[in-house]
């Protein structure tokens, strides 16, 4: 049981504090934000399992009823290969941590997921305060797009049930037809891919553990690569041109496309379509994707491998 969480230890730091800050560092991801946010979703995996594997070890050792529970089903050199009978006391001082941590995350993912409902809520409540009256006998705007009148552009998806693509009228006179249909393929890009459930869960942990570079780096990046990845699917459809040009019609008169978004990371946008940079090579992706997703499997090795062992 030592080495394994020994082992456990190394990788979770490995995954938690040099791997994200190289990956920072490299300059690939922005030609292919797709598979790097699969990537940044795999180190937070690596991450939480090394937890949760190391949780489950230590527990078994303090605790007789978590040992019986888990082990149940094993054969005694099973049990016997993992020397659960004397747990040494920085293996329970670890225990109590991880334990603590497992519980701070879940308050902190439960925390957001009220608050995003709750902010959700409210900005239903004043669009519809917003939205224009209807005449007598007709439904209530409830489809999946909704037209608000205001002389600013702008358009974003808002999740929920059911979801709605909300348009002002400033953007419908603004923009073109080719630029609006590129804009409205952004936001569907966001809402197919279920960015807001990243968004959720990056932010969770940046306020959960502020001090751990890999969720202060993968709600950065998230926030950033969401938009890149919105981006090309809006340009694959409607052109990389196309797509600037909206962007900077609906960005004009504030500087930002949305919230989450800054002054720079506009820029770099309409620059990246403009002069869009070469995608990885087919194979370079799914060696990029293959790998990264093997990695989560690591901590499972890991704890597996005294039983495997034992049964060998």
């Amino acid at each position: 049981m030592t080495v394994c969480l020994l082992l456990l230890t190394v990788v979770a730091l490995t995954a938690a504090v040099p791997a994200p800050r190289a990956l920072v560092r490299s300059l690939w991801p922005e030609r292919e934000p797709v598979v790097a946010l699969w990537v940044w979703q795999c180190l937070v995996a690596t991450v939480l399992m090394c937890c949760l594997a190391a949780l489950t070890l230590g527990a078994a050792a303090v605790f007789h009823t978590v040992r019986d529970r888990v082990f149940a089903p094993a054969p005694p050199a099973v049990t016997a290969a993992y020397d659960l009978s004397v747990a040494p006391p920085w293996a329970v001082a670890l225990t109590v941590l991880l334990a603590s941590g497992a519980a701070w995350t879940t308050a902190m993912l439960a925390r957001e997921l009220v608050e995003a409902r709750r902010r959700r809520d409210r900005t239903r409540a004043h669009l519809r305060e917003r939205a224009p009256e209807l005449p007598a006998g007709l439904p209530a705007a409830r489809g999946p797009m909704l037209v608000l009148e205001d002389e600013y552009p702008d358009a974003w998806w808002m999740p929920g049930h059911p979801p709605q693509l909300v348009v002002t009228t400033g953007a419908l006179h603004r923009l073109t037809d080719h630029q609006l249909d590129a804009v409205l393929t952004h936001e569907r890009g966001h809402a197919r891919a279920h960015h807001d459930w990243l968004l959720h869960l990056s932010s969770a942990l940046a306020t959960g553990f502020p001090r751990v570079p890999l969720f202060s780096h993968f709600c950065d990046q998230t926030q950033r690569l969401v938009e890149l990845a919105a981006d090309d699917t809006a340009s694959r459809r409607c052109g990389h041109l196309t797509t600037a040009l909206a962007l900077i019609e609906l960005n004009q008169h504030r500087g930002v496309l949305s919230c989450a978004s800054s002054r720079r990371l506009l820029g770099e946008r309409v620059d990246r379509l403009l002069e869009p940079p070469p995608r990885l090579l087919r194979r370079q992706r799914a060696l990029t994707t293959t790998v990264a997703a093997l990695v989560p499997l690591l901590p499972l090795l890991i704890a597996f491998a005294p039983g495997l062992t034992a049964l060998g």
